[in-house]
């Protein structure tokens, strides 16, 4: 293609960032090419977990009554383990699927079917998703991005969303990001399990293609700072666990190891039972937050989803963070078009925009808090243990006083923890979720 023939954007990823950014420019009437490197849109994405519908459903009203998710959820669930004991907390509510707040998903199957609505849209507008190709380069001519390369081929364009992943190498040979480190990003590892549907709904209590979640905290991760997880689909079940990929190279702790024992906690184990493995799978997640945001646009350029490192991970959001990037991206490229300036001073207004939005605004609540987690182990471990402990010995009926037993956890607690250290770690915790 020459400088000639440029279209108006070029998406680099065909995830949901990259295909949302496509699909909106290409609504308006842009030409757009996304440039996706798997077989097709979510060929290479192995995430299979829950999606946020806000705010792809601004943008494809009622899409859950095409598009292939799996279960609607009406329970979330929170674990806190022990050895051998659970303090679980949860909430179920009606309301939820009333809103179709969330569902279970397959990405590899969503983006699939995401990418047949931006080719719908695209073909009327000139532009097309071109899959099994690898962006090489991002073009830069006289101080700005004019387009990318691709097996030595130039393709140019007005403007470039870059939208290839958590690994981006893309932003970081534009200097728009370090290189990523292990205390940034962590490693999880997951199942997929099947398991009839008619069992999975009466082993979790649920109505027909309704579905929970379970978040699963404390002895599973060995004292690394992680979670565990286990989500209904029709008839599968998606488990894992991951940590901080510096935490797993510091304890030389086998990512495999993890998860078998994870499978087998005793209060795990008779979820499990039954089912066959279907997949394994691994990959990295952005877990800095906000304080590991690149800069997010350039001359000509901007950044979306996992390459912008937008993950609350505190909250479980990653696809709804890209999605709304990928829309505000877009929509800034849309303005550029009709004033016929992509200058960094045009398309900062794609971060001021992210700015005021609930992405950045959440990742800004929690910035501080992973950094204290990493360095308070405790959370994850003194804590849930004296929980735990407290409900076995009050629900314990053995003839001992309650007053005693209430002593009796006090006196655990305060071998751990003493009450200066007690008094830090509450104000510590309550001063960075503030």
């Amino acid at each position: 293609m020459s400088a000639e023939d440029k279209v108006d954007l070029i998406v680099a990823g065909g995830g949901l960032a990259g295909l949302t950014a496509g699909y909106v420019a290409a609504k308006e009437g842009l030409s757009v090419l996304v440039i996706e490197r798997g077989n097709y849109s979510g060929s290479k994405n192995v995430m299979g977990g829950v999606l946020y519908s806000y705010p792809l459903k601004d943008l494809i009203p009622s899409f859950w009554e095409e598009a292939p998710v799996e279960r609607e959820i009406e329970e979330e669930n929170f674990w806190f383990l022990t050895e051998d004991a659970a303090f679980k907390v949860g909430h179920k509510n009606k309301v939820f699927s009333q809103k179709h707040n969330n569902f279970t998903v397959f990405r590899a199957k969503f983006d699939r079917w995401f990418a047949s609505k931006f080719e719908e849209v695209a073909e009327k507008s000139g532009g097309m998703l071109i899959p099994e190709t690898r962006v090489d380069e991002v073009l830069v001519e006289d101080g700005r991005v004019v387009g990318v390369t691709c097996g030595g081929e130039k393709l140019y364009s007005n403007c470039v969303i870059i939208a290839d992943g958590v690994t981006s190498l893309l932003t970081e040979k534009l200097q728009l990001r370090p290189p990523l480190t292990p205390n940034s990003v962590a490693l999880a590892i997951k199942e997929v399990l099947s398991l009839p549907s008619s069992k999975i709904e009466d082993r979790f209590c649920l109505e027909k293609n309704t579905g929970a979640t379970i978040e699963l905290y404390g002895y599973i991760t060995r004292g690394m700072l992680g979670t565990g997880f286990i989500y209904t689909n029709k008839d599968t079940l998606s488990i894992g666990i991951g940590c901080l990929l510096s935490d797993f190279l510091k304890t030389r702790v086998k990512p495999y190891e993890l998860l078998d024992s994870f499978k087998s906690h005793p209060v795990i184990k008779p979820l499990l039972e039954g089912t066959k493995e279907e997949e394994y799978l691994a990959h990295l997640i952005p877990e800095a937050g906000y304080n590991a945001l690149p800069k997010l646009y350039g001359e000509g350029v901007m950044v979306v989803g996992d390459a912008a490192l937008l993950v609350n991970s505190i909250h479980r959001e990653g696809s709804n963070l890209a999605i709304a990037s990928g829309k505000m991206a877009s929509e800034v490229v849309v303005e550029a078009h009709k004033k016929g300036d992509f200058s960094s001073n045009s398309l900062s207004v794609y971060e001021e925009r992210l700015r005021q939005s609930f992405v950045i605004k959440d990742l800004q609540k929690y910035a501080n808090l992973f950094p204290f987690l990493e360095k308070n182990p405790q959370f994850l471990t003194t804590y849930i243990e004296v929980i735990n402990k407290f409900f076995e010995e009050m629900l314990t009926v053995d003839g001992v006083p309650k007053q005693d037993k209430q002593k009796a956890v006090l006196g655990y607690f305060l071998k751990k923890r003493n009450y200066l250290q007690i008094f830090n770690d509450i104000i510590g915790l309550l001063w960075r979720i503030k």
